[in-house]
Order: structure tokens, then C-alpha cells, then sequence
């Protein structure tokens, strides 16, 4: 089939190459535009636009698609079908109208629970169990369309956004390939009415731990927003990221002695065990500001965070 590709981060990379690995014709693919990365700021492309660049593929970084003449460039394409996977932009009817048999998208949940811009890191954040990914025709309505496939993972009580995310890049780039090499054998069907929730974009407030929320609120905060933007706290004029942690039971956990009440946000011992209300968090990978990852060890040595101090 005649293709366009439309994604941008590390997570539709893989949908990519399965593409091409299928013996699709990619005509061209879509990302958005280069981005001021590292401390110098240089503009950096995306994960698809590099990808797409080193197989020889025409890439196009337009800002919008709601122009005539971005529309008429997509249509002089003659497609027979778009292939969408965390592209970040809104496809206009034009567009979605464009392809002979329209637009399919690769989406992080299992629709209609978590439509939106963060679907993992919202599963994460609610404690869901499981997650998934479903192929889906794109219609105007945001992850409304109806769907053509769905398979779902678990989520581990140690797995990151990252992880998770990893997961659902491969699984969704098997699962297009199954969909397009059969695209007359999925139907598409509604969506539910009921159950459907938005995954809002992540607001870097968000990032700050809140150590009111119980040790599982917090160990969910820090596992949803690992790789990025990386749940943090104050101390010292920092900001200290932590990356993982381990919850520390309030009752019953022969590993853990404190003399001081689990009240939130205060360091309990000489480990950097921190209470939250409800149980503890003990961070494990921890980084300062400008600095390498660290143990949390590693980090007191250097920058210490005694017992009976609040963050």
C-alpha cells in the first residue's frame, strides 16, 4: 500500500520500520518540526524525522495542516492510506478525507478509557492494572473513531512510563501490520458510550511530588513521570529528580525503623526514606540539576538530606 507516516517520538518508531519491513511504500512522512534540544539548544529532529531520513524518505515538518496548500501537497500524495502514531498535531477533514481508505491511528490505551495526549502516564498515575493499544479510523472527535483492534498488557507494580511505553510501541506496530495485511477482515466498531476518560497532556506542575498523597499516590507520580518530565522535590535551592523508589510500609515492614512519624514530606532516616501520610517512599535513582544519575546514596554524600528535615 501507498502510505504516508504521521508520528513524531520514539514511541512510533517502531510502527515505522515494521512499514517498511512489510513491504509498504512509505511516500512521505510527517513530524513535527525540530525542536531546541541539550544545552546548547541547537534544534534537534525528532526520533521519526531521523528514522525516516536515514531509510530515504521524504520528510515533512509543516507547523500546521489547516493550510490549502498543505492540503493539496498531502492530496497530490495519492494515498491509499495515513498511518498516525503520536504525531502531536490535528488532522483537519481534509486530511482524514485524503487517503482512499483513510486515516488509522496507533493509540496507547484501550480506547475509550484514556482518549488524549498522555494515555500512559494517566493509566499510571490512576492505578490502572492493565493498558493497551487499539487501532483505530480517526474521524474529527479526539480518539473517537471507531476501533479495528485491541490488545491489552499488563502494567507491573514497578513499571515506568517508559517501560510501558516501550511495550506499546512494539505491540502496536505488530498489530498495524496484522490490520493493514487484512484491513478488509476488522471491521470497525463504535466505541462504547460508557467508560470513556481524557488523558489530558502532562502539565510539568504535575511533576512536583506531593507527599500528601499515601506512598502509592507518590510511587505512582514518580513511576508516570520517568522518563519525563521526572517527579521532583526541593531541598537546598534544587530540584532533586527521582527516578525510582521503593514504597516502605508505615506497619509491618521489618526493613524499616524510623523514630519519627510518617508525616508528609518528612526524611525519616538516614536513607532518605521520606514519609507520605500513609506508608513512606525510599528513592532509589535520584539526580541533582546539571548532574549524571545517581544512587541515592551516592547523592547524601555529597549533598546531604538528614532525618527530621520537611521537604
Amino acid at each position: 500500500m501507498r502510505i504516508a507516516f504521521m508520528g513524531t517520538p520514539d514511541f512510533a518508531v517502531p510502527t515505522l520500520d515494521a512499514l517498511l519491513a512489510a513491504g509498504h511504500e512509505v511516500a512521505a512522512a510527517y513530524s513535527q518540526p525540530p525542536r531546541p534540544a541539550g544545552r546548547g539548544k541547537a534544534l534537534r529532529p525528532s526520533p521519526v524525522q531521523q528514522r525516516a531520513e536515514a531509510a530515504g524518505i521524504e520528510v515533512r515538518t509543516p507547523l500546521s495542516l489547516k493550510g490549502d496548500q498543505e492540503q493539496a501537497a498531502f492530496r497530490a500524495l495519492g494515498l491509499d492510506l495515513a498511518v498516525v502514531a503520536a504525531y502531536g498535531l490535528i488532522l483537519p477533514q481534509p486530511i482524514l478525507d485524503a487517503p482512499r481508505d483513510g486515516c488509522l491511528n496507533v493509540h496507547a490505551s484501550l480506547l475509550p478509557r484514556w482518549r488524549g495526549a498522555a494515555p500512559v502516564e494517566r493509566a499510571i498515575l490512576a492505578g490502572d492494572h492493565r493498558t493497551g493499544v487499539t487501532i483505530m479510523r480517526m474521524e474529527a472527535g479526539l480518539d473517537t473513531g471507531p476501533m479495528l483492534l485491541q490488545r491489552a498488557i499488563d502494567i507491573g507494580a514497578y513499571d515506568t512510563a517508559g517501560i510501558v511505553s516501550h511495550r506499546l510501541a512494539w505491540l502496536g506496530a505488530e498489530m498495524m501490520v496484522e490490520v493493514l495485511a487484512r484491513l478488509k477482515d476488522f471491521p470497525a466498531m463504535p466505541q462504547p458510550d460508557s467508560g470513556a476518560t481524557y488523558a489530558s497532556k502532562i502539565d510539568k506542575s504535575e511533576a512536583r511530588i506531593d507527599w500528601t498523597a499515601g506512598a502509592p499516590g507518590v510511587d505512582r507520580q514518580i513511576r508516570a513521570f520517568n522518563p519525563s518530565p521526572g517527579a521532583w522535590f526541593a531541598f537546598g535551592g534544587e530540584r532533586i529528580r527521582v527516578l525510582t523508589a521503593r514504597l516502605q510500609s508505615a506497619h509491618g515492614d521489618r526493613t524499616f525503623r524510623t523514630s519519627y512519624p510518617t508525616e508528609p514530606g518528612l526524611v525519616l532516616d538516614d536513607q532518605l526514606a521520606v514519609g507520605c501520610g500513609d506508608g513512606a517512599i525510599r528513592p532509589e535513582m535520584v539526580q541533582r540539576a546539571g548532574r549524571s544519575v545517581m544512587t541515592a546514596q551516592e547523592l547524601l554524600r555529597g549533598f546531604p538530606i538528614p532525618p527530621g528535615t520537611r521537604l
